[in-house]
């Protein structure tokens, strides 16, 4: 830890991928003033930014080898290894002292192969995955699950509370993505849960606006149905957080569960449903587009 540097404005930040989340993250760290530099498979996903201030690179391995702290926010855990240990990745790039921030929601096993592949390197990690999807990135009001190295923690928690407000240590590296993971059960079974709530009322012949008025005061209270019920009355089903990317998080969830012998028979039906929703074509669409699937099951016709 003798090399673990001091964060100050002059400190350079490098980000790799700019989705739904990423770009709005990003962009608390360039108005905060830090000379930030960025990269994403489609440059113009990442014009904002370059209007803020950031500069584009052209690979990983060129914001690694210009910055001292490198965040990736990208897709799927085969894009994180991509990213970390391609020809053109991270690892090959990372300085002598570097920080690497890994925001995905992706396997623990590959937060540990991130860290070990650092401290080779002479370079700290630590995997740092959100929850709180599009609201959350741009309201800078995420919560922020921590993995790794405590004073390496400590030392970068002032960027990361630029795009958080719920920010907390979890543990050993990987403990930030296996707490992750406890969130995702919890916003799966949430999410059937609020959508057949909403079947039930409507064809019970409720005022679905009133209902929701009562029931989001009550036990039944959640981020869920504050943010996602009133979407999916208005038929919007646009991404705050990816169909594809969600059973990309419970696919995980559920291997980690056979490797522990634990079962998790909620997690699994939930983790079908979703799986129907992107066999009808909905995996850009945001998690709420399970409504669509259980429309179908229902055998209810669609407004829109």
């Amino acid at each position: 830890m003798n090399n673990l540097p001091e964060i100050t404005k002059e400190t350079k930040i490098g980000w790799i991928g700019t989705g739904v989340m990423g770009a709005s993250m990003f962009g608390h760290i360039i108005k905060a003033g830090y000379p930030g530099y960025v990269f994403t498979r489609t440059k113009s996903k990442a014009q904002r930014l370059m209007e803020s201030g950031a500069t584009w690179l052209e690979n990983p391995l060129l914001v690694a080898e210009n910055s001292d702290i490198i965040f990736t926010m990208v897709g799927f855990p085969k894009d994180v290894e991509e990213v970390y240990f391609g020809e053109k990745g991270i690892i090959s790039g990372v300085k002598q002292g570097g920080i690497l921030i890994d925001m995905t929601t992706n396997s623990p096993s590959m937060a540990a192969d991130i860290q070990r592949a650092a401290r080779n390197r002479s370079a700290f990690s630590l995997d740092a995955p959100v929850s709180g999807g599009d609201v959350g990135a741009r309201n800078a009001t995420l919560s922020i699950m921590v993995g790794g190295d405590e004073k390496v923690f400590l030392a970068c928690k002032p960027l990361l509370e630029l795009m958080g407000d719920k920010i907390c240590y979890q543990g050993k590296a990987g403990s930030g993505q296996h707490t992750k993971m406890s969130n995702q059960i919890v916003v799966a079974s949430s999410m059937i849960g609020v959508c057949e709530s909403l079947l039930y009322g409507c064809k019970a012949g409720l005022d679905p606006q009133k209902m929701l008025q009562s029931i989001s005061k009550g036990a039944a209270a959640c981020w869920t149905l504050d943010n996602l019920a009133p979407r999916i009355l208005k038929r919007d089903f646009e991404p705050g957080f990816f169909v594809e990317h969600f059973i990309k998080d419970m696919g995980i969830i559920l291997d980690e569960a056979k490797r522990m012998n634990i079962v998790l028979p909620g997690l699994a039906l939930v983790h079908q449903l979703y799986v129907s929703v992107l066999a009808k074509g909905y995996g850009k669409k945001g998690t709420q587009a399970l409504m669509l699937a259980l429309e179908d099951l229902s055998g209810l016709k669609r407004k829109s």
